[in-house]
């Protein structure tokens, strides 16, 4: 990156990092089951509703318990649940139509980060009837306040139930976006572990080093505050503790529910501290290829680690020490070095693969055009790189290139 960008980049994240003491921040009302929803409800005069959430989801049931209680207290549910994988602009704009055709009041994102984050969109879009999906993407375009949106998060990674960001995709253009705005943090957010007792196996452990990723991209960076370094660090011991049996026992309440609190708390931290260049490749990925962004981020986050090299060795090994892996008396290099060998073992025994496949090799300069806007200026990430330099991280991830 040249001298003059990489200045501009800088100053850019200092003014935000002096800005995070007076920006409307919010931690949303904590709520600990799905049964808590219809008198919160109630308590808000609102006695409609739309339920944001996916096909997968409501054919197996985990919706149930909520349309049930919810239906016993008299509040009418509408339901959208169609939403993708990776959300679409078209699943925004069905969504925000049913909403509007029953006259609901308020929104209920029920799901991963795909679910919350549509439901995120759609209020949006109700806040601004006149503006597109693409007009509102980037940093504060969303000041107008959006309808009481409760996010009830089936997975332990996205954070979505806390953060700013609402990550869609304009599946025309093949290209995955964040919308970044204060109104868009959920007001209520319910961590329930009973509904993530369903979640496969392979998606607890994708989801949970999404989770891990937040945290560590939060705290490598350079706009942490006090408040979000204990955040990163109680969520990567949560995590380390937990993954792996959640993993092999997805009915485990304790650790369930321990994932659940690792993933908020990484998504307090990453809200206000953001995240980096993992992210940024890995929406990329998502938008061009439709890979899972759980799994794009656990397999980069060991490469871009590593690459990143004795700038990040510091901050590893205190990472390291909060999840209980680092040697005492060693270096920070050598704990920085066991730090990362840990999450490549974490991957290798939770059946994540070391490589990425389907990546074009014709793909890679746009995809890294991409990365390098969503990054620069706005993530205060360890090492400055433009989109040349970030071509690198699609030829280590990829197993062939086509």
């Amino acid at each position: 990156m040249d001298l003059l960008k990489k200045i501009y980049c800088r100053t850019f994240q200092f003014a935000f990092k002096m800005a995070i003491p007076v920006l409307p921040y919010r931690d949303p009302k904590e709520m600990a089951s799905v049964d808590e929803v219809p008198v919160l409800l109630k308590k808000l005069g609102r006695s409609s509703v739309l339920l944001v959430t996916d096909k997968g989801l409501r054919n197996a049931g985990v919706t149930a318990r909520l349309e049930k209680v919810l239906k016993e207290n008299d509040i009418r549910c509408a339901v959208f649940d169609k939403v993708e994988q990776n959300p679409t602009i078209h699943n925004v704009e069905a969504a925000r139509r049913v909403y509007m055709k029953n006259n609901c009041k308020a929104l209920i994102g029920f799901g991963g980060g795909s679910s919350i984050d549509c439901a995120k969109a759609v209020g949006a879009r109700l806040a601004y009837p006149w503006r597109s999906i693409d007009q509102m993407k980037g940093i504060l375009k969303i000041w107008r306040r959006i309808p009481p949106l409760i996010a009830i998060p089936t997975t332990a990674g996205t954070g979505s139930e806390v953060t700013v960001a609402s990550i869609i995709t304009d599946s025309e253009k093949k290209h995955k976006y964040a919308l970044n705005s204060f109104p868009l943090i959920p007001r209520y957010n319910v961590l329930d572990p009973k509904v993530t007792y369903t979640l496969p196996p392979s998606l607890t452990a994708t989801t949970g080093m999404d989770a891990l990723t937040h945290a560590v991209e939060a705290y490598i960076g350079g706009s942490t505050t006090e408040k979000t370094r204990g955040l990163a660090k109680e969520a990567t011991r949560l995590i380390f503790e937990n993954i792996e049996t959640a993993y092999k026992d997805g009915r485990n309440r304790r650790a369930r529910d321990n994932m659940l609190h690792a993933s908020n708390r990484a998504g307090l931290a990453f809200s206000i501290s953001y995240v980096g260049y993992v992210h940024a490749v890995a929406h990329s990925l998502g938008g061009q290829y439709g890979i899972p962004h759980g799994l794009a981020n656990a397999v980069l986050l060991p490469i871009v680690l590593e690459d990143y090299g004795e700038c990040v060795y510091k901050k590893l090994s205190e990472l390291a020490k909060a999840a209980g892996i680092a040697k005492v008396g060693a270096s920070d290099r050598v704990n920085a070095k066991r730090f990362i060998a840990a999450v490549r073992l974490l991957n290798r025994r939770m059946g994540i693969p070391e490589k990425l496949s389907g990546i074009r090799k014709e793909d890679i300069p746009v995809m890294a055009g991409h990365a390098d806007k969503e990054a620069n200026p706005l993530y205060p990430v360890p090492r400055l790189m433009d989109a040349k330099e970030l071509e690198r991280y699609y030829y280590m991830v990829a197993d062939e290139l086509e």
